[in-house]
């Protein structure tokens, strides 16, 4: 069985509520794990904020979604005819094609490419120095 941490409560100071019907819990986890929780009356101007910042907030996530979904596409093809163009064995190539690489797979992606790809993606285009045998000291 997994060990819950306790519940604290932090009080509000607009509206000093108390836990019961009519009253809207906030609860949030911590860095510690701790859950914090603070009550609030239906009127309290603190929650009332608090509700506008969030709606406000998520406003600006969905313009700027908008606005990149907007653009990305066309970015996306820009960066692939400039790295067409670049001629093959420069020492910029492994970047551009790494580069490359890692805005196709943001394309594919539903939310954020995940470390593991990132990981894959920069192995395949810089591999580890493998030990030469001709310059073996020891």
């Amino acid at each position: 069985m997994t060990d819950v941490p306790e519940t604290e409560r932090d009080d509000c100071t607009d509206c000093f509520a108390l836990p019961g019907s009519g009253n809207t819990r906030v609860s949030y986890v911590k860095s510690a794990g701790v859950i914090r929780e603070t009550w609030h009356t239906p009127h309290c101007p603190a929650l009332a904020i608090m509700h506008i910042n969030m709606e406000e907030g998520s406003r600006r996530v969905q313009e700027e979604e908008d606005w990149a979904s907007g653009v990305f596409p066309a970015a996306h093809e820009r960066l692939k005819q400039a790295a067409a163009a670049m001629p093959a064995g420069t020492a910029a190539r492994p970047f551009i094609d790494a580069l490359t690489e890692l805005v196709q797979a943001q394309a594919a992606a539903t939310g954020f490419v995940v470390l593991s790809e990132w990981a894959e993606i920069l192995e395949r285009h810089f591999p580890p120095e493998l030990p030469d045998p001709d310059h073996i000291t020891g």
